[in-house]
């Protein structure tokens, strides 16, 4: 595979799925990726924990390098320490976007290509946290299912999309890492 890239299985991904039902408010507290016009993650639901400040003209929210923390990046500290323990494990030399993510059964992410900071100057990584059989991420031709508690890099530089065919709601944490120097 060229575009997908299992670099972690078998984490511990119940306290972070508890945390998120006890704190469901969190859920579309910033919509900004979900209601953008023409956005392809209009069927998605948000939780942010490190995004960019929103500019007067969210359009360029996209190339912005600095995140800063939202409310639950305190809140969920499960999660926390797992985003942490992936920069470690990749090398990471900067922390960007740090975003989780709901599809319901039968939505979808259309096909689309990252644009900006997310894709030219940060990796992308995708921690699932829920993920059945039949939710499926298609990136350059290849097709994956993750599987809850599995860490992948994704390349997001080429058209992807995701369906989610199972029978229930496809949760992952999206997480952008500058890596080492050279790389």
């Amino acid at each position: 595979m060229r575009h997908f890239l299992r670099i972690a299985e078998g984490l511990d991904v119940l306290p972070t799925l508890n945390a998120l039902a006890v704190n469901a408010d969190l859920w579309n507290e910033n919509d900004l990726r979900t209601s953008f016009p023409g956005s392809p993650h209009a069927d998605t639901d948000d939780v942010w924990l490190l995004f960019n400040r929103i500019p007067d003209d969210p359009a360029d929210a996209v190339n912005d390098l600095a995140v800063v923390p939202y409310r639950a990046w305190q809140i969920l500290a499960p999660l926390r320490y797992m985003v942490l323990d992936l920069m470690r494990r990749v090398e990471g030399t900067q922390l960007g976007r740090v975003m989780i993510t709901r599809l319901a059964p039968g939505a979808s992410i259309t096909e689309h290509t990252d644009q900006g900071a997310p894709a030219t100057f940060f990796t992308r990584y995708q921690i699932a946290l829920q993920s059945l059989p039949g939710a499926l991420f298609a990136s350059g031709g290849e097709v994956v299912n993750f599987k809850s508690g599995e860490v992948w890099f994704v390349d997001n530089t080429v058209p992807h999309s995701v369906v989610n065919n199972s029978a229930d709601d496809r949760i992952v944490c999206i997480v952008d890492i500058r890596g080492p120097v050279g790389c």
